[in-house]
C-alpha cells in the first residue's frame, strides 16, 4: 500500500473505531434497550429480553464450566422452545459452535453427525428420546448428555446427567459476553443431506449469521417489536437465521411445538401474530383448514416461504386469506435465504392470480447479498434474461459459508470460479428476477426437507429382488415433492409397492420413504446413465401407492 495515501495515516483500527460483526451484541442490546419486554412465549412460561440474555449467559457460563470452548460442538436435539432459541447465543458467547439438529432424521444419520461433528455436549428434548436413545448405542464415544425437560411436553424419557435448567443453574450469574475476537469464527453448524447418503456439515461464521439477521428485516420491513411465530423449525439453517433477527429487532418469538393448523390459527389470534415463517406445506395447510380457524384474525399477518418453489395458486390462497407472503429462496450453504422475490408497486395493479405467478418466482438478490447470477455452469458466463434459457445461479458474498466441515474437496469444487454453485438450475428474466426450474443435483424438497435421491437409491440397492433403482421428485399438493422410485427387479423375482415402502421404512426416516413407486425398466442413454429429466415426467402420471 502507498505510503503516499492520506487517507492510511495514521487512522488505524482500534477498540474504539472497530469491532467484529456477531449477532451476540443484538441480543445485549435488546436486554439492555427493552430489558422489561418479552422475548419469549411457550404456553405457560414467559420470558423477558433481560431474562434471555441472563439464561444465555448462565447457559455459556455453565458450558465453560465443562470445559467448552473454541473450537468444540455442542449439539441440540430440540424442539421450538426457549432452550433452543437461548443455545443461538449461549453456546457462540463461549466460542464453541452450536449443531441444530433436524428432529426429522433417523437414527442412523444423528449418530452420523455427533461424530463427524464431534459433539462434546448433547441437549436434547425429551420427545425424541427414542432415537437419540438409538443413536447414541450406535457411538463409541458418547457426548455429555442434558435433557430439555420441556413442562409443556410430557412424554417421552430423560437420558441425560441432568436437566437443561439444573445444568445452566451451575453457572455463572455474573457472567456476560455479547463480543467475540474475530467474525470470521465459526458460529454454527448445520447438516445438509446433499446428493450423498452422509449428510454434508455447513460452518457459518459470526458475520455471516450477523448480516443475514439484518437482511431478513430489510427484506420483509419488519420494523420493530414484530410478534413472532416459530411455524418454522430453528434446526433448519437456524431458523433461516430468525433467532439473531428477533434480537436485533427486539421482537417476541411465539414457539409452537408442533405445526398444526388449529394451533397456528390460535397463536395468530391469541397473541397478535405478525409474522411467521414456513414451507409451502404449512401455506397449503392453513389454506384447507376448516373456515371456523380462519374467524377472528383482524390484523395484517405476514408469512415467509421457501423450500420447494410456492404454486401461484398457494399464493393467491393465502393473499385471498388477507396474509400477504414473501417468497425467498436459499440454500443451507447461503444462511438460507439470499434470494427475495422483492414485490414491485406495479404489480399491485395485477390481479390476484396474476400477481401470485409473479410472487412465485424466486426473486433477486437480498439487501445483503452481495452477487447473483444465473450463469452456464461450464463457461461461467450469465445467460440471456430472456426467461428461457436455463443456466445454474451461482451467488458470492458475506452470506455463504466458511465451507464444508472435514470436506475441503467438495468446499473447493463448491467455490470453484470464486462463486457459490447453488447446483439449481434457472431461467433469468429481464427483470432481473430468477425462476427456478431443475436442480442438478436431484435434491427433493419435501415440506421444507432436503432429501437426497441417491441415500434413497442406495437403500434400494441393498434390497435382494432389486436389479437397479432411480429416485425423483414428483409434485405434491400438500407437500411440495415426493420421492417417486422407479425400480426394476432381478430376474424371476416379484414384489409389491407395500412390500418395498415397507422396506424402505426400516432404513429410512418417514418422509424420505418413496410415496409412489413404479416397477419395470427405466430410461437410460446408449451410455447406461439415467435419463432422470424422463423420469421425472412419468412420475407426475403415477399413482401414489395405497396404504
Amino acid at each position: 500500500m502507498s505510503t503516499n495515501n492520506i487517507y492510511e495515516q495514521n487512522l488505524d483500527q482500534n477498540r474504539a473505531n472497530f469491532a467484529h460483526l456477531t449477532p451476540l451484541s443484538f441480543l445485549e442490546r435488546s436486554a439492555s434497550v427493552y430489558p422489561a419486554k418479552p422475548s419469549i412465549i411457550q404456553g405457560g412460561r414467559t420470558y423477558t429480553w433481560e431474562e434471555t440474555y441472563g439464561r444465555s449467559c448462565l447457559l455459556a457460563s455453565a458450558l465453560q464450566s465443562r470445559g467448552i470452548g473454541i473450537g468444540d460442538t455442542v449439539s441440540f436435539m430440540g424442539a421450538n422452545t426457549p432452550e433452543t432459541f437461548e443455545a443461538h447465543f449461549g453456546v457462540p458467547m463461549t466460542g464453541a459452535v452450536l449443531n441444530a439438529l433436524n428432529v426429522r432424521l433417523d437414527a442412523k444419520a444423528i449418530a452420523f453427525i455427533l461424530g463427524h461433528a464431534e459433539t462434546k455436549i448433547l441437549f436434547t428434548d425429551k420427545e425424541f428420546s427414542a432415537t437419540i436413545k438409538e443413536a447414541l448405542d450406535l457411538l463409541s464415544e458418547k457426548p455429555i448428555v442434558i435433557d430439555i425437560d420441556d413442562p409443556n411436553f410430557q412424554e417421552g424419557e430423560l437420558l441425560g446427567e441432568s436437566s437443561y435448567d439444573d445444568f445452566i443453574k451451575t453457572g455463572d450469574k455474573d457472567y456476560r459476553c455479547f463480543q467475540v475476537s474475530d467474525e470470521w469464527q465459526a458460529i454454527s453448524l448445520n447438516y445438509t443431506s446433499g446428493t450423498t447418503g452422509d449428510p454434508k456439515g455447513v460452518v457459518y461464521h459470526h458475520r455471516g449469521a450477523y448480516l443475514n439477521a439484518v437482511s431478513n428485516v430489510l427484506c420483509w420491513n419488519m420494523g420493530s417489536h414484530p410478534i413472532y411465530l416459530w411455524t418454522l423449525p430453528m434446526f433448519h439453517c437456524n431458523g433461516w437465521c430468525f433467532p439473531w433477527t428477533l434480537a436485533a429487532v427486539a421482537g417476541v418469538s411465539v414457539c409452537l411445538r408442533h405445526v398444526r393448523d388449529d394451533l397456528i390459527f390460535n397463536a395468530i389470534k391469541q397473541h397478535k401474530v405478525s409474522h411467521f415463517c414456513g414451507a409451502p406445506v404449512v401455506l397449503n395447510t392453513l389454506i384447507n383448514a376448516d373456515d371456523g380457524l380462519k374467524q377472528g384474525i383482524d390484523h395484517q399477518v405476514s408469512a415467509m416461504t421457501a423450500g420447494a418453489a410456492p404454486p401461484a395458486a398457494v399464493i393467491a390462497g393465502m393473499e385471498n386469506m388477507g396474509f400477504s407472503v414473501t417468497h425467498v429462496y436459499g440454500l443451507t450453504e447461503t444462511y438460507g435465504p439470499c434470494v427475495v422475490c422483492a414485490p414491485k408497486q406495479e404489480w399491485q395493479e395485477l390481479s390476484v392470480e396474476a400477481r401470485a405467478e409473479m410472487l412465485a418466482r424466486q426473486g433477486v438478490r437480498a439487501p445483503l447479498q452481495d452477487e447473483v447470477m444465473v450463469a452456464d455452469p461450464e463457461t461461467m458466463q450469465p445467460v440471456p434474461k430472456d426467461g428461457k434459457i436455463m443456466g445454474e445461479i451461482f451467488m458470492r458474498g458475506n452470506l455463504t459459508m466458511k465451507g464444508y466441515l472435514k470436506n475441503p474437496n467438495t468446499t473447493e469444487a463448491s467455490f470453484a470460479g470464486g462463486w457459490f454453485h447453488s447446483g439449481d438450475l434457472a431461467v433469468w428474466y429481464e427483470d432481473g428476477y430468477t425462476q427456478i426450474k431443475d436442480r442438478s443435483k436431484d435434491i427433493i424438497i419435501s415440506g421444507g426437507e432436503n432429501i437426497s435421491s441417491l441415500e434413497i437409491e442406495s437403500v434400494l440397492f441393498k434390497h435382494p429382488k432389486i436389479l437397479e433403482a432411480a429416485v425423483v421428485a414428483s409434485s405434491d399438493a400438500k407437500w411440495g415433492e415426493v420421492p417417486c422410485a422407479f425400480v426394476s427387479l432381478k430376474s424371476g423375482e416379484e414384489m409389491s409397492s407395500n412390500e418395498l415402502i415397507a422396506y424402505c421404512r426400516e432404513e429410512l426416516a418417514g418422509f424420505k420413504t418413496p410415496k409412489k413407486v413404479a416397477f419395470g425398466p427405466i430410461d437410460k442413454t446408449s451410455t447406461g446413465k439415467v435419463q432422470k429429466y424422463l423420469l421425472r415426467e412419468k412420475a407426475e402420471s403415477i399413482d401414489y401407492a395405497k396404504k
